[in-house]
């Protein structure tokens, strides 16, 4: 895997950045020894890097994260720890950049010395099916507002769209256009088109870049609703 030291996965909420960055973790893993993946949504409660640590650790991965996640303190706090990243040059590591704007201010702080060591990407993680980002226009209009949160450029693109379950060799086809629409009016190249693994087979001849990934992180709405079931 061509990588570079730090690898940071953003998107609008519900795109599947999360989903993307566990599984990315876990391919740099095969690569390197020390790999560590940071979350630092520090907004969205329920959509959560933290929801995959107990296999992460068994990987080897180390979770860096808010002692506040996966809990009901809505605090926006990172812990000292995540300055690791910047410190350890030794590190390859993954950041789960918050969603949106609001989510992506967190990444203001450690924007500077990721630039100016600039052995990093940022990757955009696109889905046609999400309410607020259809078409090219209001997904660029989220791009520039995380790129402006966090200060820094995104430098690629994940094709995800997904409709969940129901997604079928359909579904990601039905997106290309979509996606190299985007690509074209930003240009930024297309990284990679997310599947899940039972569609690899059907679509690894048809897509570009098609990869294969596995469901760690539940949807938020589904995470949502078997809390609700919970309690």
């Amino acid at each position: 895997m061509n990588s570079k030291r730090i690898t940071l996965f953003a998107g609008h909420y519900g795109s599947g950045k999360t989903n993307i960055a566990v599984n990315y973790a876990l391919w740099l893993k095969e690569e390197h020894e020390k790999v560590v993946i940071a979350d630092l949504d520090i907004v969205n409660p329920y959509f959560r890097s933290k929801d995959s640590e107990k296999h992460l650790e068994e990987r080897g991965i180390h979770l860096i994260s808010s002692e506040y996640a996966n809990s009901n303190v809505d605090v926006p706090a990172m812990p000292s720890e995540a300055y690791s990243i910047i410190d350890d040059k030794s590190l390859r590591a993954v950041i789960d950049v918050g969603g949106d704007d609001r989510g992506a201010l967190a990444m203001g702080r450690y924007a500077p010395a990721i630039l100016d060591e600039n052995d990093y990407e940022m990757l955009l993680i696109i889905n046609k099916y999400r309410p607020l980002t259809r078409d090219c226009a209001s997904t660029l209009a989220v791009m520039r507002e995380i790129e402006t949160a966090c200060q820094m450029k995104f430098t690629g693109i994940v094709n995800n769209s997904n409709l969940g379950d129901e997604t079928d060799e359909e579904t990601v086809l039905s997106s290309i256009d979509y996606a190299e629409e985007i690509s074209k009016a930003s240009g930024l190249p297309i990284r990679m088109t997310t599947v899940k693994e039972d569609l690899y087979d059907k679509l690894k001849e048809k897509v570009a870049n098609c990869t294969a990934i596995k469901l760690y992180v539940k949807q938020s709405w589904a995470k949502q609703e078997e809390d609700l079931w919970q309690k």
